[in-house]
Order: structure tokens, then C-alpha cells, then sequence
């Protein structure tokens, strides 16, 4: 899957959102935020979170996300640590928060140029929403380091 649309915000790729999980990023699900469930051979299939199908619950034993109306799927709900969060374009460049500087052509595809600490950086992808994701990474592994 690879810059999934539902005719909305594109999302990044499931690879580069396992990359930036693991690197440090965190989610509280809402509304129109798009996941996929790991390791159930669903890897390929979209989810979003609405209040119609799909409704995140704050449980004692923690968050969780309840499939309402879904049978087919024999899936009634997942811990929110089982579900990859596919952020969008808008909210991966909300995430880049003061340090995001431009976002600009490059042939092809897309330059994000953000600075941290005085210090410039640029990602590129065809895809906007990976060249933000990729800025993204960059901005937490330096976090980490």
C-alpha cells in the first residue's frame, strides 16, 4: 500500500508509519484517522475511525479499538497497540510543528526542508505525504539521539 486516498488527505506508507512508531511517535486515535491492524494478515486493509463503524474506548485495562457492525471481519475490537496509525499529510506537517519550513516541487516529486536547531534538513519522496513522514523521522531520531 502506498499513499492510500479515500478521495481525502493521502497517507503515508505502512512502512515508513511502523519507522516512525518505532522511532518515538505517538497516537491517540480521532475521528478520520486511517490504521492498519499488524500481524493478522490485514496489513493491506485501511480502517478509519468514525463514531459509526470504528470507536476507540478508554478501558481500565487501557485504549482499545471497537469494530462496531463488522462480522464479516470477525473482529470485534483490538488493543490500540496492535493498530499502525497512517497519519495524513496535515497531520504529519502539525507533528513537524515550529521546525517545518517549506514544502516545494522537486521535478517529480516533493522537498520538505524543515530546521532544528539552526540546523537545515531536507526530504524528498514523489509523494508529499512521505517527503513530511520522512522529515518526521529525521526530526525524531535526532530527538532520540
Amino acid at each position: 500500500m502506498h499513499g492510500w486516498s479515500a478521495g481525502l488527505d493521502r497517507v503515508i506508507t505502512v512502512g515508513l508509519a511502523g519507522q516512525l512508531r518505532d522511532a518515538g511517535l505517538r497516537w491517540t486515535p480521532g475521528p478520520g484517522d486511517r490504521f492498519v491492524v499488524v500481524d493478522r494478515d490485514m496489513d493491506g486493509e485501511v480502517f478509519v475511525v468514525s463514531d459509526m463503524t470504528v470507536e476507540v474506548h478508554d478501558l481500565p485495562q487501557g485504549r482499545v479499538i471497537g469494530f462496531n457492525g463488522t462480522t464479516e471481519w470477525a473482529l470485534d475490537s483490538v488493543d490500540s497497540d496492535e493498530a499502525l496509525w497512517l497519519p495524513r499529510e496535515s497531520q504529519l506537517r502539525e507533528r513537524l510543528a515550529g521546525t517545518f519550513r517549506t514544502l516545494e516541487r522537486n521535478g517529480a516529486g516533493w522537498r520538505v526542508r524543515i530546521e532544528v536547531n539552526g540546523e537545515p534538513h531536507a526530504s524528498e519522496d514523489a509523494d508529499a505525504e512521505e517527503a513530511y513522514g520522512l522529515a518526521l523521522l529525521h526530526l525524531l531520531e535526532r530527538a532520540r539521539a
